[in-house]
């Protein structure tokens, strides 16, 4: 197995992929703020997927101005969940410095609390906003794992979430990698002690962020190709939480940087009950579906979808018609006015061949008398 030594801080090496870079966790500074390149991919996975979510709202028979509110709460939600998840299951490193719990730039999102922060607030905005929550779940599904996928690249430029020592093609390392195994390996701590047993700082250890990036783009990838086949509302996101579960589960299990509970790892433990939950519930629904026949309809086939759909349209004409009022009116007031002064034209002809006729008469008439 490769040795590492001697690696500057920020130094990253693929030894059997050839790749030396450095990689700063600070993208720029602004009024005196370091903005960290975490927050800025965590962002723009966030940006993509609601992209995505957006273009399939109609899809899914859904009137995208209500559930706008809906996909912003969620995002809301999401992040408070994610921090307070994190937060409560690490808390003796918080609870000494409270002010830290709202630091975000540096790390310290938990995915699974993210998803549940994200549903319980879109859900309490979905009612209020009358949005059929299931189908919104199906896009959501879709839209976790774009941002997943993406934002796993901001614990890259962190050097974080990495796992055991391998010898495998894309054993990685950095300087930061090492000092934290340095520390962690020192810790007195009975489980970091058996958590990180045999972890050595000289050697590559695995790219945890990377595989999960990957099994999650894969999974966006099936999830949309499915999406046009699926059976019932609510489907897609199942078969979400059972996909990231699965290898949520194994990937964990290479993770040194586990949250733990004693002896357990608490993100395992929730991948394991996600992927049992999951394929109970496919195997329970596509036996419920099966035996309604036709009379299941997705909500995107119903007529209160494509009534909803309808006059989310027209609305968006009148909007755009609403824009135009004003140019219209001016033209047809100027018409208006020509049409006016046309007749008025016409009236002073009008009067001035009745005049020159009345005076044509009177003069025959002198000439007859005179005659």
């Amino acid at each position: 197995m490769t040795e590492l030594n001697n690696l500057d801080y920020n130094q990253v090496v693929f030894p059997k992929l050839g790749i030396d870079i450095t990689v700063n966790s600070d993208a720029f500074t602004i009024f005196g703020l370091t903005v960290k390149w975490y927050g800025i991919i965590i962002a723009l996975g966030i940006i993509l997927a609601m992209i995505y979510g957006f273009s399939q709202m109609k899809k899914f028979g859904l009137d995208v101005d209500k559930a706008i509110d809906c996909i912003f709460a969620g995002m809301i939600g999401g992040i408070i969940g994610a921090r307070l998840y994190f937060v409560i299951v690490d808390w003796e490193n918080y609870s000494g410095d409270l002010k830290s719990i709202f630091n975000i730039r540096n790390g310290g999102l938990a995915i699974y609390g993210g998803i549940i922060g994200a549903i319980l607030a879109a859900a309490l905005v979905a009612k209020w906003r009358r949005v059929k929550f299931l189908p919104l779940l199906d896009i959501a599904g879709m839209g976790f794992l774009i941002g997943q996928g993406v934002g796993r690249w901001g614990n890259f430029t962190n050097h974080e979430a990495f796992g055991y020592n391998t010898n495998s093609i894309f054993g990685m390392s950095s300087g930061r990698i090492q000092e934290q195994i340095y520390y962690m390996t020192a810790s007195l701590e009975h489980t970091n002690q058996l958590k990180n047993a045999g972890l050595d700082a000289s050697l590559p250890v695995h790219p945890c962020f990377f595989y999960e990036s990957i099994w999650c783009l894969i999974g966006f990838g099936l999830l949309a190709w499915f999406s046009k086949r699926r059976k019932y509302d609510g489907q897609l996101f199942i078969m979400y939480a059972g996909w990231y579960g699965l290898g949520r589960f194994f990937i964990e299990g290479l993770r040194t940087d586990s949250l733990m509970l004693g002896n357990l790892r608490v993100s395992q433990v929730l991948a394991a009950i996600c992927v049992i939950a999951s394929v109970t519930l496919l195997i329970v629904l596509d036996r419920k579906v099966k035996n309604m026949g036709e009379d299941y309809v997705l909500y995107c086939d119903t007529e209160e979808s494509k009534q909803i759909l309808l006059e989310a349209e027209e609305k968006l004409k009148n909007a755009k018609r609403g824009s135009g009022i004003g140019n219209k009116t001016t033209t047809d007031e100027s018409s208006e006015s020509k049409e006016d002064k046309v007749s008025n034209n016409k009236n002073i002809v009008d009067k001035d061949i009745d005049i020159d006729t009345t005076e044509n008469d009177i003069n025959t008439l002198e000439d007859k008398e005179n005659g």
